[in-house]
């Protein structure tokens, strides 16, 4: 596993765009926490701020983009998919 950051800890918020899509991709908020809390590795994404983080989800590889609000100390869960 990944050695985290400080702001992995902190508290989730989950972006409009992330409720819209859950439906859409057949997971719920429990589940994006199993596949938080299950996350293998994390890099840097192309957008400034924000990172992708590398998990699983019923048995298939998925990404999680997250921004931290430092400000806020809360970790935006921006967006979740299946990598194809």
């Amino acid at each position: 596993m990944a050695e985290w950051p400080d702001w992995w800890s902190w508290e989730l918020e989950l972006s409009p765009h992330l409720l819209k899509r859950m439906g859409d991709r057949g997971f719920d908020e429990p589940d994006l926490r199993l596949m938080l809390e299950d996350g293998s590795g994390y890099h840097a994404d192309y957008e400034p701020g924000r990172w992708v983080v590398e998990t699983r989800h019923a048995g298939a590889a998925w990404e999680v983009i997250v921004e931290p609000d430092p400000r806020e100390k809360m970790l935006v869960v921006v967006t979740a998919y299946p990598i194809e």
